[in-house]
């Protein structure tokens, strides 16, 4: 079944920050002193002076084309700006961008320079200084300086761009320009995060949006203005929204970098976008773009199959990942009076069968999600620890008593468990919340029956219909009416932007090491903040005060037992009927195609492509 992403429109742009955070000088108390990496726990993999990274293919040829379809849920695009929150940006933006730093795949909390040539952490860490490399060029040709890079950080955290970097970047109070090569960014509170916050910021040109004249567009208007920054692709054409194809810059400015080297290979990277799934499917069947990377089961094992699978020419295979899973499943806005009740949204978890699900649509291929940070050891489990409890006890009287004892488990209709006995339960909590079953329908106190809507694209993926059928049969034995609605892209965007929705499947995107992001995830500001990723409308002085632990974790253990807590009351409050995770990437390709032969650790399927594969080289003039 389809993995899903929140479909915001500054998510491409959200890539810079999980490069500064996933992938590192450690900093120490004192005294500071200018280094090559930083790392938020631990020391950094590399060392200074290293030739690359681990995991590319230094000899790798750089030429050919790659040709990709929808890499999201995205059907159409009208805007060349990720950073803003109307309009849906062109694919694959984030290669015209960098930042201070960047991260490697086969650690987490690192950040290596990439923009800056050394980084220099204050000894109480409230500020951070990052020299920037004499040798960066945006892509007109002008240097990289301090200013562009301040103009940068204060125009994201300006109500013109996505309101989410202003949670992001909230605790930067201010950048300050030592000299033309030099910047100083300087914090509210020293947190571990802070610096890698700092470097992960995308730079642009502070004349993106200049017009000729010198008068200025304004930055939530600039459209199909070409980006102007210092990545290694440039905009070579564009055509109605559903094209575009980038070329590598001849005069790419870091390609020698070791933080460069082996990586992006391709001398063109182009993307076509299909209107839905079956399309996609058939074009890449035929010949018409390169790699599928699968995110429904169904398909892999029934219709990603034909002739050119089984001459060779298209190839499957399954490449094994330790990311974090993230968090999908169908979200309940709490802002709606139907789910303010934790008991409701208890019952509603229980009705998903998803043993069933398993077994019948998706070929036994996924585990359930039975928590936010799956498959890392930040997942809560069995009762509280020690160091969780002095989170969560002086919280007692804001919390549910539930919290205390064994993690939830998640509904298993393997005997002796069974639907029928989920279902017993769940109605006996709907009951004590104040439905009962009565003239045809659950209804309640007022005798207004439960009535709701999931709300769906329509393209980017495997329509969750199949699934929300099946759920929605379980619903109908508690006397409870869901409706699925299916739009287009661009609607549901505007419509999860405005907490216009009763319930929606969503995929929170993984993190290796929580921080920041979770505040826009969970914290009560988000909550009335339009344009948010806090779908659910989590609005919780107890939640707050658990994210303001996790942010300011100075140890790693102290990071583990704030997530865990964080984890143990989100589980608890069932924002979420969580859904499932694939412990692989699928992804079927050209034979056309090579990668490396040591793999990452942490990556997304579609970013490890476009930045370590390339092409053979007796098709690479294709």
């Amino acid at each position: 079944m389809t993995t899903r992403t929140t479909i915001r429109s500054f998510s491409a742009s959200c890539k810079f920050i999980a490069l500064a955070l996933a992938g590192s000088v450690t900093w120490l108390a004192s005294p500071a002193y200018a280094v090559h990496a930083i790392a938020q726990y631990g020391e950094p993999k590399y060392p200074a002076g290293f030739k690359h990274f681990d995991y590319v293919n230094p000899d790798a040829p750089r030429d050919g084309t790659l040709v990709l379809a929808n890499p999201s849920r995205l059907t159409s695009f009208d805007k060349f700006n990720p950073f803003t929150l109307r309009g849906n940006p062109a694919p694959g933006l984030s290669l015209m961008f960098e930042s201070l730093t960047t991260g490697s795949s086969d650690e987490v909390s690192t950040a290596y320079g990439l923009l800056a040539d050394d980084i220099s952490v204050a000894p109480d860490g409230m500020s951070t200084t990052f020299h920037i490399n004499p040798k960066a060029r945006f892509s007109n040709g002008d240097p990289v300086t301090a200013e562009d890079v301040k103009f940068s950080f204060e125009t994201l955290k300006s109500p013109l761009a996505a309101p989410q970097f202003s949670v992001y970047f909230g605790q930067i109070a201010r950048a300050v320009i030592v000299d033309p090569l030099t910047i100083r960014f300087e914090f509210k509170s020293a947190t571990r995060e802070m610096p890698l916050l700092a470097g992960g910021i995308p730079v642009f040109s502070r004349k993106w949006g200049m017009k000729p004249d010198g008068t200025r567009i304004p930055f939530d208007q600039i459209a199909f203005q070409k980006p102007i920054g210092s990545g290694p692709y440039l905009i070579d054409r564009f055509d109605n929204g559903r094209t575009i194809s980038y070329r590598r810059n001849p005069d790419y400015w870091g390609a020698a970098l070791p933080v460069r080297v082996g990586l992006f290979n391709f001398a063109h990277i182009d993307y076509k976008l299909y209107g839905d799934p079956t399309a996609r499917l058939e074009a890449f069947k035929a010949g018409e773009y390169d790699v599928l990377v699968e995110y429904v089961a169904r398909s892999w094992v029934r219709r990603d199959i034909g002739k050119r699978f089984d001459s060779g020419e298209l190839i499957k295979r399954e490449f094994p990942q330790h990311n974090g899973t993230g968090m999908q499943g169908f979200f309940m806005n709490t802002r709606r009076p139907l789910f303010k009740d934790v008991r409701v949204r208890q019952a509603l978890d229980l009705a998903l069968d998803f043993e069933w699900l398993n077994r019948q649509l998706f070929f036994n291929q996924y585990r359930r999600i039975d928590s936010f940070f799956v498959n890392t050891d930040l997942q809560a489990k069995a009762r509280p620890s020690e160091g969780e409890l002095a989170i969560l006890n002086p919280l007692k009287t804001q919390l549910d008593p539930a919290v205390f004892g064994e993690m939830p488990k998640q509904p298993d209709t393997d005997p002796p468990g069974s639907l029928r006995a989920n279902l017993i339960k769940a109605r006996e909590l709907l009951a004590e919340a104040g439905w009962t079953y009565r003239d045809g329908a659950l209804r309640n106190t007022k005798g207004e029956p439960f009535v709701f809507e999931i709300l769906d694209d329509t393209g980017g993926g495997a329509s969750m219909e199949p699934v929300a059928a099946a759920f929605g049969r379980n619903l109908q034995k508690l006397g409870i009416t869901m409706n699925f609605r299916t739009v287009d892209y661009a609607l549901i965007q505007k419509r999860l932007d405005s907490f216009d929705f009763d319930m929606t499947s969503v995929r929170m995107p993984d993190v290796q090491v929580p921080g920041t992001e979770q505040v826009s995830r969970f914290g009560s500001k988000s909550a009335d903040e339009q344009g948010s990723d806090n779908l659910s409308g989590v609005k919780s002085p107890a939640v707050d005060a658990i994210l303001q632990k996790v942010i300011s974790a100075q140890t790693r253990e102290q990071l583990v037992d704030a997530t865990h807590a964080l984890d143990r009351v989100l589980m608890n409050g069932y924002y979420v009927v969580p859904h499932w995770y694939s412990a692989t990437h699928r992804v079927a390709y050209r034979n056309t195609l090579a990668y490396p032969s040591s793999l990452p650790l942490y990556y997304g399927a579609e970013e490890w492509v476009i930045s370590t594969w390339w092409a053979k080289p007796a098709h690479a003039a294709k």
